[in-house]
């Protein structure tokens, strides 16, 4: 049994033997030695960048279905771990800063950093529903929707950091 922060290097392997650990640890971006939930955010930007250009229907379809494959993937290799969240299943990161950049996705760099940041801020700093939703909700459905809600919060955010700042938001 794995505790919420650190892994074993047998307990790696196992995660990075299972299609379901490989999705579950942000293909490796979990295994950060420290600030894994920042490093699992950074490393969705990746991704971000190609899904940006899809049609908002199709982004949106992209989301959901990562978010279905998450809490699929979260179950598995929580159940390999023996623990509902690890630190080090980061998918979650993905789908939470793929919503936080919605209002972002031909925006300039900086609103793309700020997004980012606003993310990691209503993440770590879990104001409520997002707190009660991590404590209360377990296995993959738990690890996905805490970081879901935080998404919400953090686009809206951004979206009204935007409009103080004269940026044009990407969905009208």
């Amino acid at each position: 049994m794995a505790d919420r922060k650190t892994l074993t290097t047998a307990q790696r392997r196992t995660l990075m033997a299972s299609p379901a650990g490989w999705i579950a640890c942000g293909f490796g971006s979990g295994f950060a030695p420290k600030a894994q939930g920042t490093f699992g955010s950074a490393a969705a930007i990746l991704p971000w960048l190609l899904l940006r250009v899809l049609p908002l229907p199709a982004y949106l379809l992209v989301v959901l279905a990562v978010f279905a494959l998450g809490v699929w993937a979260c179950n598995v290799a929580g159940r390999l771990l023996g623990v509902d969240d690890h630190r080090s299943l980061v998918i979650d990161e993905f789908v939470g800063q793929w919503i936080a950049l919605l209002p972002a996705l031909f925006a300039p760099w900086w609103i793309v950093l700020a997004g980012f940041v606003l993310f990691r801020l209503f993440d770590v700093w879990k104001p409520w529903p997002i707190r009660w939703l991590d404590r209360h909700l377990k296995s993959g459905m738990g690890v996905m929707v805490d970081d879901v809600v935080a998404g919400v919060f953090a686009a809206l955010a951004l979206a009204l950091l935007m409009h103080a700042c004269g940026v044009a938001l990407a969905i009208q």
